[in-house]
């Protein structure tokens, strides 16, 4: 019997490590990110992003981006585990990355920043200010 117990209780505790683990995760991924309507909009006007996995001056586009990144537009040239390129970035003709491709066909290769991407496309760039915890609270409120 004290057996059972035991396995009962082993097993609880794990659910819930299980349950509060999955909740810590979800939260730290859950909200907007502060740059969503810049990259939408780039996406919207066409603009696209050729990389590789392995390039670190793309890593940087990504991290710049955030959570908002998910809206970019990206094309991965790399074949993983073998060099070469794919056929979708051979046709379109990219030497180096990133390359950012723009609606009327134009190209900026390297690292972007946000001006100038907003500059090309005339995207705005209003960051998502970021709520305090007490302000997301009062707003419910009203």
């Amino acid at each position: 019997m004290k057996n059972k117990q035991t396995i009962i209780i082993v097993a609880l505790g794990i659910v819930a490590i299980g349950v509060i683990g999955a909740l810590a995760w979800r939260g730290s991924n859950e909200g907007p990110g502060l740059y969503d309507d810049f990259a939408r909009c780039l996406t919207e006007k066409g603009t696209k992003m050729y990389g590789a996995y392995w390039c670190s001056h793309c890593k940087n586009q990504k991290e710049l981006f955030g959570p908002s990144w998910q809206y970019i537009t990206y094309v991965e040239c790399a074949i993983p585990n073998q060099q070469g390129q794919t056929a979708v970035c051979q046709q379109a003709g990219v030497t180096s990355y990133p390359t950012w491709q723009f609606s009327d066909g134009s190209r900026a290769t390297g690292e972007q920043s946000f001006e100038q991407l907003s500059q090309k496309t005339r995207c705005p760039l209003r960051p998502r200010s970021e709520a305090s915890p007490f302000t997301a609270a009062t707003e419910g409120a009203s």
